[in-house]
């Protein structure tokens, strides 16, 4: 399928999407976040696909959203425009979603990695929430997973006072898995994709789930979802498979059923 404001590729097992709007500094419009959504969903649907990998330009992932095509929107424009809500497309995804970040990530271009699961970050990168520049506050997940990731004390000076964190920062504060040099990276990125798209199908998939219900539960309620999930794996040829070569000392051949 052709999109405009994104390129789609795939690598081995990894479904790598990139954001093409360089002029605009991958600021995200509707378009954008319409054709990314429908890629990495498709992606997702797409047997031979392990992981999917969302990335930018060495200048920017995502500077933010496209403020010329909100500045003059009205309540009624916003609530019925679904333009925020296109983010929520991203949590349907069952499959793991790596953030490859070089430059700037702010406002939603933050929301956006951190709408993913992990998040590998050039020593470039810079992280920020700075709406409050513009009259407004982040309304993309802004407030709540960052503050979830960094902690109340940094995520409300990043929101009040458009505090930006550096690369090392994002990594010491919880915000990013690692930190890699800016002419690695991406390889390093699609590495990690790559691992993680030759692990156990199924297994992936519930352990997402499971990471992810712990930011929506009660610790008791946690714990049964993920009894539950763990539970459920018994069921799958790839619980006796991996249990079976690990017995045999061999390489686990995974089906995804």
């Amino acid at each position: 399928m052709a999109y405009n404001s994104i390129l789609v590729e795939t690598r081995g097992k990894v479904g790598l999407v990139t954001l093409n709007r360089p002029k605009a500094m991958n600021a995200l419009n509707a378009e954008l976040l319409h054709e990314l959504v429908q890629a990495v969903l498709s992606f997702d649907a797409e047997a031979g696909i392990g992981a999917i990998l969302i990335t930018g330009n060495e200048r920017a992932f995502a500077a933010g959203a496209d403020i010329k095509a909100m500045s003059d929107a009205t309540v009624t424009e916003m609530l019925t425009g679904s333009f925020v809500e296109l983010f929520d497309g991203l949590r349907k995804v069952k499959k793991p979603v790596i953030a490859a970040v070089a430059g700037y990530a702010l406002g939603g271009g933050c929301e956006l990695a951190m709408s993913c699961d992990m998040i590998v970050a050039a020593e470039n990168a810079r992280f920020g929430q700075p709406e409050v520049t513009i009259g407004v506050i982040p309304g993309a997940g802004g407030t709540q997973r960052l503050t979830r990731a960094v902690g109340k004390a940094i995520a409300m000076e990043m929101v009040l006072n458009n505090r930006t964190l550096s690369a090392g920062e994002a990594l010491l504060y919880g915000l990013i898995n690692r930190v890699v040099s800016n002419e690695r990276y991406l390889d390093e990125a699609l590495a990690l994709a790559s691992e993680l798209a030759e692990r156990a199908p199924l297994a992936v998939r519930l352990g997402k789930e499971a990471v992810n219900k712990a930011y929506e539960l009660s610790l008791s309620e946690g714990l049964e979802a993920e009894r539950r999930l763990f539970y459920m794996l018994f069921a799958s040829q790839d619980q006796k498979e991996g249990m079976q070569a690990f017995v045999d000392k061999r390489k686990a051949e995974w089906q995804g059923k």
